[in-house]
């Protein structure tokens, strides 16, 4: 995914293959874009109910910048950087190139030893948000105009039917274009519901 300092939005070089869409209640991934570059403050965030459009629960990049993290920075300087932006993930970067997606989560919780018990390092000060990040490709992306048509109760459901995934990127296709919209956060809608996931 190359990254356009020109410009606010997020563009893909390269669409995936099939686009998401609606079958029955569910919502479906679509397969990533090879390359991209992102759009573009903050929005309040407003209470949901499980029948309002899922667009309410979408952190829109025209209107909410992405806060972004060198794949080769310090996990612990990435964990600050967050507490500083206040938020809980960033969009990771190799050079250019969006390669992952990293939460505080990831920084807090149990990669990190895996990453000191499985890579060999000697200290915590050692681990990079590339060795603990979760990778692009592995990032659920859904459709824009999906998302647009969906309600909060089908967000709720993917997000029960994919227990690992912690946020969901919003992705526009135009062409042979695409632009990285936005993202959902379980977080966040958790927080919109009043609710756990669970």
């Amino acid at each position: 995914m190359s990254i356009s300092s020109n410009t606010s939005a997020a563009r893909v070089s390269s669409p995936g293959d099939s686009a998401a869409h609606l079958r029955g209640a569910a919502l479906n991934p679509i397969k990533h874009p090879p390359t991209a570059r992102l759009a573009s403050v903050s929005m309040a965030e407003s209470r949901v109910e499980l029948a309002d459009s899922a667009m309410r629960v979408v952190t829109d990049f025209n209107l909410e910048h992405p806060v972004t993290v060198a794949e080769d920075c310090p996990i612990d300087n990435a964990l600050h950087e967050m507490k500083r932006a206040n938020v809980r993930s960033m969009l990771v970067l190799k050079g250019e190139q969006l390669s992952g997606l990293i939460t505080s989560y990831d920084i807090q919780g149990e990669r990190p030893m895996q990453a000191l018990q499985h890579r060999g390092f000697k200290s915590h000060a050692e681990i990079e948000v590339r060795h603990v990040m979760t990778p692009w490709d592995a990032v659920p992306t859904l459709e824009l105009r999906t998302v647009r048509e969906a309600k909060v109760h089908q967000v709720v459901e993917f997000f029960r039917n994919t227990p690992d995934a912690t946020h969901i990127l919003i992705v526009e296709h135009g062409g042979s274009d695409a632009v990285i919209y936005g993202l959902i956060s379980r977080t966040r809608v958790e927080r919109q519901l009043g609710t756990k996931l669970d």
